[in-house]
């Protein structure tokens, strides 16, 4: 017997949860027929400090195929968190992380266990179709992923989000891992393994609205690209070294000049200029510093990811 579970992050989405398990029960059999005899389900619910009646929802449902689990955390502590409680109490052969909105579709992973029986132990969904989200979304996505395929020492999949099917020994490998600037996409990443990938349209969202707001968008780039490479800061060595080497050579000019042609009148401007720069820069890798130092004190402090309220058993299923 071989058991699929479905981890599922939520944060204050009442109107989403249900539609979401019917969902699954209606795509069930043609999974279950991937998997092969014997195939059972858990639908683990992982509730990141909802403030609305979502953890109530959960508690009153009921499912013919999966069993229920749910994950309380004692308040919220961000999608990262909640997915990296989710996968520690997965108890499946094979974990798919999947959001509750329905814009990952559940129909997928029936092709995702095809790739997994033929060996791959990571099978990624990559979304070929993202005209549902905004403008803006779609702009500031492909900017980053661009930008990290750059910077980091192992790139992501592009337009791949957290929607995968992953082999137990993958999630066992990262549930070792004990970072506390979480970037899941860049873990997903960096453990290996051999990685299959399915193409999918990405839907509109079934209901409700987005908890991606633009700050916590530019707090998780930021997280993905200092926990994934330390070449920023290596950038202003670099920088610093070019910086040093024009101004000896501008000393070194001046000195010559002074004596050849004698004493000259410095400029207002060219001063200022040099002062802004240098200063500018200066700032600018400090505070890039900062940013991995604050990373550094977060992750010297130890304390845990997440805390767990409760867990509970919804329901034991067929």
């Amino acid at each position: 017997m071989k058991l699929l579970t479905l981890v599922v992050p939520i944060y204050n989405e009442q109107e989403t949860v249900r539609p979401f398990v019917e969902r699954i029960e209606e795509v069930w059999p043609q999974i279950a027929s991937a998997m092969g005899k014997g195939a059972t389900l858990e639908i683990l619910f992982v509730n990141d400090g909802s403030s609305d009646l979502s953890r109530d929802v959960i508690a009153n449902l009921k499912s013919d195929v999966a069993r229920l689990r749910l994950v309380n955390l004692s308040r919220n502590f961000g999608k990262e968190a909640a997915l990296s409680a989710g996968l520690h109490h997965a108890c499946g052969d094979i974990v798919v992380p999947i959001d509750v909105d329905l814009q990952d579709p559940p129909e997928v992973i029936a092709e995702m266990v095809e790739r997994w029986k033929s060996g791959a132990k990571v099978v990624n969904g990559r979304r070929t179709d993202r005209s549902h989200d905004g403008w803006f979304k779609r702009k500031s996505a492909s900017a980053f992923y661009s930008l990290f395929e750059r910077l980091a020492d192992h790139p992501v999949h592009r337009d791949v989000g957290d929607f995968r099917l992953m082999d137990r020994d993958a999630v066992h490998v990262i549930n070792q891992l004990s970072e506390q600037s979480r970037f899941n996409k860049g873990l997903f990443s960096w453990i290996g393994f051999e990685v299959d990938t399915v193409e999918y349209k990405r839907p509109e969202r079934f209901a409700g609205e987005t908890k991606w707001k633009l700050r916590k968008l530019w707090s998780l780039a930021i997280d993905g690209i200092t926990s994934t490479t330390t070449l920023p800061l290596r950038v202003w060595t670099y920088l610093g070294a070019v910086i040093a080497f024009g101004a000896f050579i501008y000393a070194a000019f001046l000195i010559g000049y002074t004596i050849v042609e004698g004493r000259d009148v410095p400029g207002y401007a060219s001063i200022m200029v040099a002062v802004l720069l240098l200063g500018g820069l200066n700032l600018l890798s400090l505070g890039l510093i900062g940013e991995y130092l604050g990373r550094v004190a977060v992750q010297v402090r130890g304390r845990p990811l997440y805390v767990v309220e409760s867990i509970e058993e919804i329901d034991a299923g067929a």
